[in-house]
């Protein structure tokens, strides 16, 4: 006699919209739409955050997923491109350095190029490090193309408002259920504790099988209904606090983002087809709202497009992101704050995860666990990374700084900076985010250098050290030579305005 079957866990209920309400139902959607029901309740009456404008490369592969034609979508959400991040002010208050997509120089299997870089340094070679790089000389020359072979990395500067209906569109054809409505209740199992259904004001009930929290801040399932808990993150990344405006565009927009220090946080600068996206993140602890305020309004370029929107947040993530049948996915499962962009990739990492764990008859204790211990990973390893911006610095000039720089950090980001510093090797872990290359352009960038480089490089006799670091410095500017302004190249591509002469 056959065993009885057990019912298939069909019902999958999506509480709220915005970025990640609409990632995760495009992507189920696409991939699973026939296997599973799909439905997606959100008020229109509720606003979303709306601010994670600036992407990392990840995005492309995610767009490419859910089957956008990238000039179709640049143009819908009014895209440009992102080579990557240009720190103004962080190692002492004057400086600056670039964080690029891009890969640096030529690695060898037993070392990466920075020791090669750091042996012709003892040789007399004097051109710094980012030179070697494509996608940073590019970005600062403020140009932009497609290359052959996919040679040329990086992600975008987008409206995430307008991205969200871009894929509500998607996900509707593909069968997602759409309900209008504010949540006033969440039931749950008397016996299981699992959430059963989310009843509306308007009376009407939502049953499921699976939930995903995409309520933001609220995290109204996750935490309100079951009390998952959440590890604060503040003692390492003070700022709590941050104020968003939109501005006119004052000239063509450059491939980049800039994140700008100050003496109680960082203002960020990131340019659209149609305007530029300006925040101010700060502690509230050493700048109160009305002077941050005003130091915004004091920064910008442009006239602005919109009234200042004051957020407040804990960084942090819940260790139980997924919980008995509820899993949060973007802010509802913690909050980086966008010093490297990482919001809309964190709501990809959680979908993309689920869509590989997702259950077909039960959920798994063992499903729970790897994809709980998989997003923790994720959001520790980047919270080192963002710790790394605050902690190596030079900057002594304000409260703000000097407990950033004289505060304990994580174990695991001591390892990393001491490792690189006195032997000036990077090691990826466990599929980790950033890459070697990141590493490397932050440390150097905030005055990390290493005191010694792998013996590989001394095999090299001068005169072939020469000839590999002037022609790999030769490629990088024969390449970017060639290349378009980046606004001319987005008003071809996608249909842009073409940016006006400054």
């Amino acid at each position: 006699m056959n065993a009885p079957t057990q019912p298939r866990l069909r019902r999958v209920v999506i509480a709220g919209g915005g970025t990640a309400g609409w990632m995760a139902a495009a992507a189920i959607a696409n991939t699973l739409g026939d296997v599973v029901d799909l439905t997606l309740v959100e008020s229109e009456a509720i606003g979303t955050v709306g601010v994670g404008e600036a992407t990392i490369p990840p995005l492309v592969t995610f767009n490419r997923i859910v089957n956008l034609d990238e000039a179709d979508f640049m143009r819908a959400t009014q895209a440009t491109f992102k080579l990557g991040i240009l720190f103004d002010g962080w190692k002492n208050g004057h400086d600056r350095y670039f964080h690029s997509f891009g890969l640096t120089g030529r690695d060898h299997w037993s070392a990466g190029f920075q020791h090669f870089w750091l042996s012709g340094l003892q040789r007399g070679h004097d051109r710094p490090y980012d030179d070697y790089c494509l996608e940073l000389v590019a970005a600062l020359d403020g140009k932009f193309a497609h290359l052959p072979d996919n040679r040329m990395n990086y992600a975008y500067h987008l409206d995430s408002t307008l991205y969200a209906k871009l894929l509500r569109t998607l996900a509707e054809k593909n069968g997602t259920k759409r309900v209008e409505g504010r949540i006033a209740q969440v039931d749950l199992d008397g016996e299981s504790g699992n959430i059963t259904a989310l009843e509306l004001e308007s009376g009407q009930r939502i049953e499921g099988d699976l939930f995903l929290d995409c309520t933001g801040f609220r995290a109204l399932l996750i935490e309100g209904a079951l009390h998952a808990g959440f590890d604060d993150w503040t003692h390492w990344l003070p700022c709590d606090s941050a104020i968003a405006v939109q501005t006119e565009n004052v000239g063509p927009p450059p491939p980049y983002t800039r994140s700008i220090a100050h003496d109680a946080g960082w203002q960020w600068r990131i340019p659209l087809q149609h305007r530029t996206g300006n925040g101010l993140v700060y502690c509230s602890r050493y700048l109160d709202q009305e002077s941050a305020l005003e130091r915004l309004l004091g920064n910008i370029e442009g006239d602005m497009r919109t009234k200042p929107n004051m957020l407040r947040f804990t960084t942090g993530a819940r260790r139980r992101q997924w919980y008995r049948n509820c899993v949060a996915i973007g802010l509802s499962g913690g909050f980086m704050e966008p010093l490297e962009s990482t919001s809309i990739h964190l709501i990809q990492r959680a979908v993309l995860r689920l869509i590989r764990m997702m259950p077909l008859t039960h959920i798994s204790a063992r499903d729970v666990a790897e994809f709980n211990d998989q997003q923790f990973t994720d959001m520790e390893q980047i919270r080192d990374f963002l710790i790394l911006h605050y902690k190596a610095t030079d900057r002594r000039d304000s409260a703000f700084w000097r407990q950033c720089a004289t505060m304990d950090i994580p174990d695991t980001l001591q390892q990393k900076i001491e490792l690189f510093r006195e032997t000036g090797r990077v090691f990826r872990k466990n599929e980790e985010l950033f890459a070697e290359n990141s590493w490397v352009q932050v440390m150097m960038g905030q005055g990390i250098m290493p005191q010694s480089h792998h013996p590989i490089a001394e095999k090299l006799p001068d005169e072939e050290l020469d000839r590999l670091l002037s022609g790999l410095r030769d490629d990088v500017r024969r390449t970017v030579g060639s290349l378009p302004p980046h606004g001319e190249y987005v008003s071809r591509y996608c249909g842009a305005k073409r940016a006006e002469p400054v």
